[in-house]
């Protein structure tokens, strides 16, 4: 028996016997009561169960000292950044019927706390008539700013339903009926300065409303945010230059709104979010709400407004994310080349010596595939600027095609689908949370949504030097293009205000011919000025910088889709490593009849016979028909860019116009 009035085990030899054999306990009563507790660890401070979840996070640290007068390494206030931050927000989601914007409050409503920061603000009086009070100007909304993706996992998780945990850690999600971008309902404000500045009209992409139009529908968004419990809040930047990047605010009601442009634009540090200040574009996503669809210039309850002169955009009766990213891109499109910086929409990757390559091409061409080399440094894959001192990534993060997407073909994007990763309208198996790639119930545009440090080979800042070589890629079904031919200056403007490629349509009936697709500056839907005017400013930049611009196909060799074969992907790839290293500037080139283009008569690794595409066809009628069927084409689609004069004179329309086929 144990002397301290515990317990001991009696011994064997005298002592109490139990059952089977075994020794007794025996107890006593304690000398003096004492608490009995598990030594190993020290106790927790907590009392309550709410302390110890108190105890489970710490607050974030700001550290940016102020940058001018004696007390230079003085913290501005926790509580004066926070009202700073708040008024901003306040003023962004401003009515313009109400003298004050609404009372904002940072947090999640479902954890409310004592002694939160409000703030609210006046703002300058528009011409509409002023209302004091409504049921809005009573409540809170609460403002969910700058969420980390765990965060934004966790709201999505609990509050928006089809939101789920794959089996790699990405979150899945669903865009609601649209599942993908509406450019019929997009609209552009038509006032004295773009009236003047942007390309209207036949071809255009810019379809015109007007400025009441604008705040009619402003308003409905603006009510609508307003109305909920909470908002979701984005400060970021777009293009990695410093010199030339832009600050936005995206005020959103879906966390996987916000996640996706966490991803998708650059992401401040802590530093830069505490110094952010007042926004160069705001985005109003309400697309969870529709437009009214009896407002003028509406055609249905879905409306993508552009607002240039007041630098805000508002998306009503859409879910689809990629409309913040290509109103964005859009945007881009008229800003940077009023700062002589052409804006582009291609990828970018860069050599181990420093040599850039753009790569222009419209889907299926394989820009994704092509840019994506595991020897160069990924830029970035889809949008780009081109300034005095280089190349620059507009974005923070790349927007992937899923369809049919697998380890084996693409194994960058297969790897970043990962925790932080959004995948929009994907299939996933309900007990394993597997993902089905080739499954299109939902949509065949399935896509995911990463920051591009999640891509192991991307050049972080995403920047580099002038490009050397300008790869613009057709797949062309008609099977008459070379697979590769050096461009003329006018030759390469011709080609990207041309943006050909051609599409294959399979019916049960049968194959039917190839159908030829233009799409000006190989991105037509994201253009603002007159195409001429992108390819001015990129011809002047090769002619300066000494970059040689190429047209690759990638598509059909020997006859049309359905009587001749696709270029192998490896032919291709030896092309455009020839393309990298300077080889095919080095070597013999003849020339085509009909468009005219430089090809060369030799490639390592690339059988000779195929670099003409006339020797590949058996029937050499049908190959002169189809030429000159194509040539066609592109005359055809010209035609609405000849009207349009760049300089003084008409010399240089004359010339890109003449670098196009002749027959």
């Amino acid at each position: 028996m144990a002397e301290n009035g515990e317990f001991s085990f009696a011994n064997n030899e005298g002592g109490a016997v139990g059952r089977n054999g075994l020794s007794k306990i025996q107890t006593n009563k304690n000398k003096a009561p004492e608490v009995c507790h598990d030594d190993s660890t020290a106790p927790i401070k907590a009392q309550t169960i709410d302390e110890l979840h108190s105890l489970q996070k710490k607050r974030s640290a700001p550290t940016t000292p102020i940058s001018n007068g004696p007390a230079a390494f003085a913290t501005i206030s926790e509580e004066d950044r926070s009202k700073q931050q708040l008024q901003s927000i306040s003023a962004s989601l401003a009515s313009l019927t109400r003298e004050t914007g609404p009372k904002v409050v940072k947090g999640d409503p479902a954890r409310k706390t004592e002694g939160q920061t409000t703030a609210h603000v006046s703002h300058a009086q528009h011409y509409t008539p002023t209302l004091n009070i409504s049921d809005s100007a009573l409540k809170f909304t609460h403002i969910l700013y700058n969420l980390s993706p765990a965060e934004l996992y966790e709201q999505a998780i609990k509050y928006e339903k089809g939101s789920f945990i794959t089996s790699t850690g990405a979150i899945a999600t669903l865009s609601g009926a649209k599942t993908g971008r509406a450019p019929r309902d997009k609209r552009v404000v038509k006032d004295e300065t773009t009236e003047d500045d942007l390309w209207w009209g036949k071809g255009s992409p810019n379809i015109e409303m007007d400025e009441h139009t604008f705040l009619v529908n402003r308003e409905r968004a603006v009510d609508y945010l307003n109305s909920l419990d909470k908002v979701f809040v984005n400060d970021q930047f777009l293009n990695w230059d410093p010199e030339n990047r832009i600050k936005v605010r995206i005020v959103s009601a879906r966390a996987y709104h916000s996640l996706f442009m966490h991803n998708m634009c650059i992401r401040p540090t802590p530093e830069e979010l505490e110094n952010f200040g007042t926004p160069d574009f705001t985005i109003y996503n309400a697309g969870q709400f529709p437009c009214n669809r009896y407002t003028h210039y509406m055609t249905s309850s879905t409306s993508i407004d552009l607002n240039l002169a007041r630098r805000e955009m508002v998306i009503l009766g859409t879910q689809y994310a990629g409309e913040m990213k290509k109103g964005l891109f859009s945007v881009m499109h008229y800003l940077m080349p009023k700062r002589r910086i052409l804006s582009l929409h291609s990828g970018c990757n860069m050599g181990k010596e420093g040599d850039v390559a753009l790569f222009f091409g419209l889907s299926g061409t394989g820009k994704t595939t092509l840019s994506t080399d595991h020897n160069r440094y990924l830029i970035g894959d889809d949008e780009h600027c081109w300034t005095e001192t280089g190349v620059s990534n507009i974005e923070g993060g790349c927007y992937a095609k899923c369809i049919d997407l697998s380890r084996e073909k693409e194994p960058d994007i297969w790897n970043a689908i990962k925790f932080g990763t959004v995948l929009e309208n994907v299939v996933f198996d309900e007990h394993t949370r597997e993902v089905d790639y080739s499954d299109k119930s939902v949509t065949e545009n399935t896509r995911a949504s990463y920051p591009i440090e999640y891509i192991p080979n991307a050049k972080i800042p995403c920047v580099g030097p002038h490009p050397k070589n300008v790869i613009l890629l057709a797949c062309d079904a008609f099977g008459v293009l070379p697979p590769v031919s050096k461009l003329s200056l006018a030759q390469t403007m011709y080609h990207f205000i041309s943006g050909y490629t051609a599409l294959v349509a399979g019916t049960e009936d049968g194959i039917k011919e190839p159908t030829a697709t233009f799409s000006a500056c190989f991105g037509a839907a994201f253009i603002m000025l007159h195409p001429t005017r992108y390819a001015a400013m990129l011809a002047e930049k090769m002619q300066k910088h000494g970059a040689t611009g190429w047209l690759v196909n990638t598509g059909w060799s020997g006859g049309s889709y359905g009587s001749g074969s696709r270029i192998k992907l490896a032919y291709t790839r030896k092309i455009i490593d020839a393309i990298h290293s300077g080889s095919l500037l080095n070597t013999n080139y003849t020339k085509t009849e009909v468009f005219g283009l430089e090809i060369p008569t030799e490639i390592e690794g690339v059988p000779s016979e195929i670099l003409d595409p006339v020797n590949t066809w058996s029937d050499k009628k049908a190959y002169k028909d189809t030429l000159l069927k194509l040539g066609g084409l592109f005359k055809s689609n010209f035609e609405v860019f000849t009207s349009h004069k760049i300089g003084k004179d008409d010399n240089l329309t004359e010339e890109i116009v003449a670098a196009g086929p002749i027959f």
